[in-house]
């Protein structure tokens, strides 16, 4: 373990000052977001003044504006993408210098997007989040959130965050079939938005819904850590949900080492 650890750990440090080097971009993409996470929460506020009702779909109106904004600090951290660095690799040919270095490919991978979620954390979403807390007291009204609170949020967050980068590393490996995988991307990132309950809480869906939902792993990447953050799952709900994060890690980790295999088998590369 110590030994992978000095492997990997300079890709997520490498990572880490990349980040800080294009300051701009990154500050632009904050601003974009948090406007967007804005939005939802002035069209929230009118669904519920116009519904008459203080609690929806199991949110009250108040935890409802805590909802959209941990949603916006969870998927920060926890939806760093890594299929367009395997797009570029493939692109560029660049892979195949990949498979001949005494490294895991992946795990090279998941380095550098830990470092990028290290970064993200420490810079806007820990001021955000800090910020939040205090509007809930001096606002909302609501009570700080506890110790145990935050501890279960962070260990479902990085559970999230590695169901996350595994499912997106079983997607990159698209583009050793399309090569470019711009457009498919824009798909997907506009489908996760609506499946991991980014847009609507899964809650407000009907049951069946929800159900099929639970046999996928995309309400595991948002929409859990924030529910366990707001306290809507103890007991053996909460075990249950961690069980099903943990579950899917497992399953993408092998879904990609077997997806990895087939198509490293039918890399070509001219050129270099």
């Amino acid at each position: 373990m110590g030994k992978r650890l000095k492997i990997y750990l300079p890709f997520a440090a490498n990572e880490m000052k990349r980040q800080m080097a294009y300051k701009g971009a990154f500050y632009l993409f904050i601003l974009i977001d948090l406007f967007s996470s804005f939005i939802r929460y002035y069209l929230w506020m009118a669904i519920y003044g116009s519904s008459g009702q203080e609690v929806l779909g199991g949110l009250s109106r108040s935890e409802m504006v805590v909802y959209v904004f941990m949603v916006y600090v969870t998927s920060s951290v926890v939806m760093i993408s890594i299929s367009t660095k395997v797009s570029d690799d493939v692109v560029m040919g660049t892979v195949a210098m990949n498979l001949i270095k005494p490294i895991d490919y992946r795990l090279s991978l998941i380095s550098q997007a830990f470092g990028a979620l290290m970064y993200r954390f420490l810079v806007p979403c820990i001021f955000i989040w800090s910020g939040l807390e205090i509007y809930k007291v001096t606002v909302l009204g609501l009570t700080l959130a506890g110790g145990k609170e935050i501890l279960l949020y962070l260990l479902s967050c990085i559970m999230s965050f590695m169901i996350y980068v595994l499912f997106d590393f079983c997607f990159g490996m698209i583009a050793f079939f399309t090569t470019y995988i711009f457009g498919l991307r824009l798909v997907k990132e506009a489908l996760l938005g609506f499946l991991t309950g980014q847009l609507i809480p899964i809650s407000f869906f009907p049951k069946a819904v929800r159900q099929v939902f639970d046999f996928l792993p995309f309400s595991s990447m948002v929409y859990t850590p924030v529910m366990i953050y707001l306290g809507k799952y103890t007991g053996s709900t909460l075990m249950f949900m961690l069980l099903r994060q943990a579950a899917w890690v497992m399953i993408l980790y092998l879904l990609g080492s077997l997806i990895w295999k087939k198509v490293t088998k039918r890399l070509v590369v001219l050129g270099g």
